[in-house]
C-alpha cells in the first residue's frame, strides 16, 4: 500500500488533494517523494510567509524547546507576554487572546462581541451582520458566520444571530442594520471568496456606520494579516481601525497559532473563566511567532514591490487572453478570474513544477511566501503563458 492509498484508507476525505506527496521544503521550493521540485505559490495557503523551514524558525524552535514547550495558562510565560506586547504595539488593539487557529480566533471574537453586547444592552441586541461570499472557518460558529452556501450546507441547525449582506454594498449594509444588530464582521479582502477587494471608500463607510449606530466592527485578518498585503495588517491600507480583529495563518509560519485582538472597551466582557484555550499561546508557538512577525515587518516593502510586479505580469497575460476576466488583489494576495474552470490550469502548472490554487471554481489565487523573488514570478508567468496558449 503506497502513501496515497494509505492516506485514503485512514484519513477522512475532507480534502480534494493533488496527487503529490510533499516531503521537504526550503524557501520558496518544495520537493515530493519522487524528488520532483516545485516553486510554491500557495505557501500553505498564506501560511509560510518566510518560506519553508526558515533558519530563523528552526533556531527559535530548538532554543525554546530546550527551555519550555508547554505550561498551563494558569501561569505567566515570557514568550506569550512579549508576543502580546508586540501585537498591541503594532496594531490598534489593547488586549490579546491567544488560540491555535483562525477558526478559534473567530469563535473568540464572536463570544467576546456577544458577551459585550449582552452586558451593555441586556440581551436586547443579538445579531451580527456578515457578508455573502465570506469565509471564517469550519467550526459551527465560524460556519454560521460564513456567507457561502457550500460551506454551510448539511450542518444545520447553525448558530442563530447572523444576517448577511453584499460585500462592498454600503446601502445593503445600512438597510440591514436595525436595533438588534451589535456587530459587523468582514474580511478586508475576501480570500476564499475569490480575492474580492472592497470598493474605494467602502471600509471607511462601514466604520462610519458602526460608529453612528454604536456597533462593533470585527475584521477577519486571518488571511490578509501578518504582512500579506504589504502592511502588517490590511486595515492599515484603508484608514480605519476595527474594534476586534482575528489573525492566524502566517502568524507562526506553520505552527498552530491564532489570536483575537481587541480594544480596551471590550476587556470587561472577558474575565476569569469566560473563555480559555489549553494550548493557546504556549511558549513554543509564541516564541516562534514573535520571531516570525518581527521578520515579516522587515519584508513589507518587498511584499508591496514584488506584489505589484506580479500583478502587472498577470495583467499583461490578461491583455493576451480573452478568457481572463479580471486580475485583482493587494500585495501578495492576488487573484486571476477566468471565464473557464481553473482546475485544469492548476494541474497543468503542477506538471510544470508550480503549486498554485483555485478558489470558487474559476479564480486562480496566488499567496506565495513573502520572500518570493521576481525570478520565481517570471518563471510562473512564463508557465502560465504556455498553459494558456494550449487552452
Amino acid at each position: 500500500m503506497d502513501i496515497f492509498e494509505k492516506a485514503e484508507r485512514y484519513i477522512f476525505n475532507t480534502y480534494r488533494r493533488y496527487p503529490v506527496c510533499i516531503v521537504k521544503g526550503k524557501g520558496c521550493r518544495v520537493w515530493d517523494k519522487d524528488g520532483k521540485e516545485y516553486i510554491d505559490f500557495i505557501g500553505g495557503i498564506a501560511v509560510c510567509a518566510l518560506g519553508h523551514s526558515p533558519d530563523l524558525v528552526i533556531k527559535a524552535i530548538e532554543e525554546q524547546a530546550k527551555l519550555l514547550i508547554h505550561v498551563s495558562n494558569l501561569f505567566y510565560t515570557i514568550p506569550q507576554t512579549e508576543l502580546a506586547e508586540f501585537l498591541v504595539k503594532n496594531s490598534f488593539a489593547d488586549k490579546v487572546f491567544f488560540c491555535n487557529s483562525g477558526a478559534e480566533a473567530i469563535e473568540a471574537a464572536i463570544k467576546l462581541a456577544r458577551r459585550w453586547a449582552n452586558i451593555r444592552y441586556g440581551g436586547k441586541k443579538d445579531t451580527i451582520i456578515s457578508m455573502y461570499g465570506s469565509f471564517h472557518g469550519r467550526t459551527i460558529g465560524a460556519v454560521s458566520a460564513t456567507g457561502q452556501r457550500k460551506v454551510r450546507e448539511g450542518f444545520e441547525p447553525l448558530l442563530k444571530g447572523f444576517r448577511f449582506v453584499q460585500f462592498g454594498d454600503i446601502s445593503d449594509l445600512e438597510r440591514a442594520i436595525d436595533d438588534r444588530v451589535f456587530a459587523v464582521l468582514l474580511e478586508p479582502i475576501q480570500g476564499e471568496g475569490g480575492v474580492i477587494c472592497p470598493p474605494e471608500g467602502y471600509l471607511k463607510e462601514v466604520r462610519r456606520l458602526c460608529d453612528e449606530k454604536g456597533i462593533l466592527l470585527i475584521l477577519d485578518e486571518i488571511q490578509t494579516g501578518c504582512g500579506r498585503t504589504g502592511k502588517l495588517f490590511a486595515y492599515e491600507h484603508y484608514g480605519i481601525e476595527p474594534d476586534i480583529m482575528t489573525v492566524a495563518k502566517a502568524m507562526a509560519n506553520g505552527l498552530p497559532a491564532g489570536a483575537m485582538l481587541a480594544k480596551e472597551k471590550l476587556s470587561e466582557a472577558f474575565t476569569y473563566g469566560t473563555h480559555a484555550s489549553t494550548f493557546g499561546g504556549n511558549p513554543l508557538v509564541t516564541c516562534v511567532s514573535l520571531k516570525v512577525l518581527e521578520k515579516i515587518k522587515t519584508l513589507l516593502d518587498h511584499c508591496r514591490s514584488v506584489g505589484e510586479y506580479f500583478k502587472c505580469g498577470l495583467k499583461e497575460l490578461k491583455k493576451r487572453y480573452g478568457f481572463i476576466k479580471d486580475v485583482r488583489g493587494k500585495g501578495l494576495i492576488l487573484g486571476m478570474e477566468l471565464q473557464i474552470s481553473g482546475d485544469d490550469v492548476v494541474m497543468r502548472c503542477l506538471k510544470k513544477g508550480f503549486l498554485i490554487n483555485c478558489v470558487q471554481g474559476n479564480v486562480l489565487r496566488f499567496v506565495p511566501p513573502l520572500i518570493i523573488e521576481r525570478k520565481h514570478i517570471d518563471s510562473l508567468l512564463e508557465a502560465l503563458d504556455d498553459v494558456f496558449k494550449k487552452i
